[in-house]
C-alpha cells in the first residue's frame, strides 16, 4: 500500500476522506482493492460506475453480451451509439474516462465454472449482477469454496433483492439455503418476459456497491443472514432473516 495519497488522490476524493469512517486509510483501501463484477447490465452497470468513482484500484467485468435497444432504458454505461457492441468493451471505455487510474480487466465470455476458477483468485469481493440462477449458483459455490465476500442482487417488475455473504464466517448461510432448486424459475429474474422499470437496476445496483465498499471499509452492517427485500413500488423495505438449512454445501 502506498505510504501518501497523490495531491490529485487527495482532491478526487476528499468528499469521502473528510468521513470520519474512511479517512486517508480508508481510502488507501479502496484503492487497493480488487473486485469482480459478473453481469454488465442493469445492475453491473451502476455497480462498476460507483466503485469506479470510489476509486476502487482493480475492477474486473464479465459478461458475453451485445448491447441492444432494449438495454438502453436501465443499463447506465450505454447509448444509442453503443448497439451491437460487446458490453464489457464499452463498460471498460466509459469507465476508464471516468477514472483512468482504476485498472479494468475484462472478460469477455460466459462464465463457467473452469472460467471462474482461473480468474476468481484475482479478487477479493465478488458482484452478482446476473439474472439467471444457474450462474448465481455457480458464483456463490465457488465464492464459498474459495471463501470470498459476495454481494448478490436480483431485480424484476418493481422488486430488488439483496443478499450479503462472507463466507469467512462458517457459521453464514449461502443462497442455495434460501432459494431452493426445486422451487424456482429464472422466469421471475428475467425482463425480457416480466419487465423492469428502468430506475430499478440502479438503485438496487448502487446498494450492491455500497455494501462492497463496505466491506472494504470493514464499517457498518451488512446483510449476513438477511435478506433486504425492496418494493420501489410501494416504497416498502424489509430485512428477513434466513438460517442454514442442513443439507447445503455451505455445512
Amino acid at each position: 500500500m502506498s505510504s501518501k495519497l497523490s495531491k490529485n488522490q487527495l482532491e478526487k476524493y476528499s468528499r469521502q476522506i473528510i468521513l470520519k469512517n474512511i479517512g486517508i486509510l480508508g481510502q488507501k483501501k479502496i484503492l487497493n482493492s480488487r473486485v469482480l463484477i459478473i453481469g454488465m447490465g442493469g445492475l453491473g452497470c451502476p455497480v462498476a460506475e460507483f466503485l469506479t468513482r470510489s476509486g476502487v484500484g482493480y475492477l474486473g467485468i464479465v459478461d458475453h453480451d451485445l448491447i441492444n435497444l432494449s438495454n438502453i432504458h436501465r443499463q447506465t454505461l450505454y447509448d444509442e451509439k453503443d448497439l451491437g457492441k460487446f458490453k464489457v468493451r464499452i463498460a471498460k471505455k466509459k469507465l476508464t474516462n471516468i477514472n483512468s487510474k482504476t485498472k479494468i480487466n475484462i472478460y469477455n465470455f460466459k462464465i463457467d465454472k473452469k472460467k471462474f476458477i482461473k480468474i476468481i483468485k484475482n479478487y477479493d469481493y465478488i458482484v452478482d449482477g446476473t439474472d439467471n440462477f444457474e450462474t448465481k449458483f455457480l458464483i456463490n459455490d465457488m465464492s464459498l469454496k474459495y471463501k470470498k465476500f459476495l454481494v448478490t442482487g436480483a431485480i424484476s417488475k418493481f422488486d430488488g433483492h439483496i443478499f450479503t455473504f462472507d463466507f469467512n464466517n462458517k457459521k453464514n448461510p449461502c443462497l442455495r439455503c434460501f432459494y431452493q432448486e426445486a422451487t424456482i424459475s429464472d422466469d421471475i429474474l428475467n425482463c425480457e418476459y416480466e419487465g423492469i422499470l428502468g430506475t430499478i437496476g440502479g438503485i438496487i445496483g448502487t446498494i450492491q456497491a455500497n455494501e462492497v465498499l463496505k466491506k472494504i471499509l470493514n464499517i457498518g452492517k451488512n446483510l449476513n443472514r438477511y435478506i433486504l427485500i425492496i418494493d420501489l413500488l410501494n416504497l416498502n423495505f424489509r430485512k428477513v432473516k434466513f438460517n442454514k438449512i442442513k443439507k447445503c454445501i455451505c455445512n
